[in-house]
């Protein structure tokens, strides 16, 4: 799968439900051994997503549980 094709899902924690933002919002964490993706890092937005905080969400690749048509699921 590319990533046009999965840029514009949402991302949500199934343990409670809380939608962590878009995934073409975030960046990629790669290993620069084998290529593949470790991770995305998600950044926190405050007033109203006009301004980026320095903290931000680090979700593994292992994290993932399904991608599917709208969203990607994700156990945290």
């Amino acid at each position: 799968m590319r990533f046009k094709d999965i840029g514009d899902k949402e991302i949500i924690d199934v343990n409670n439900g809380e939608r962590l933002g878009v995934l073409g919002q975030t960046d990629i964490e790669f290993n620069p051994v084998t290529g593949k993706i470790d991770a995305f890092l998600i950044p926190n937005y405050k007033w109203f997503g006009l301004r980026k905080e320095s903290s931000e969400h680090r979700i593994a690749w292992e994290e993932i549980q399904t991608i599917g048509k709208h969203m990607i699921l994700i156990n945290t």
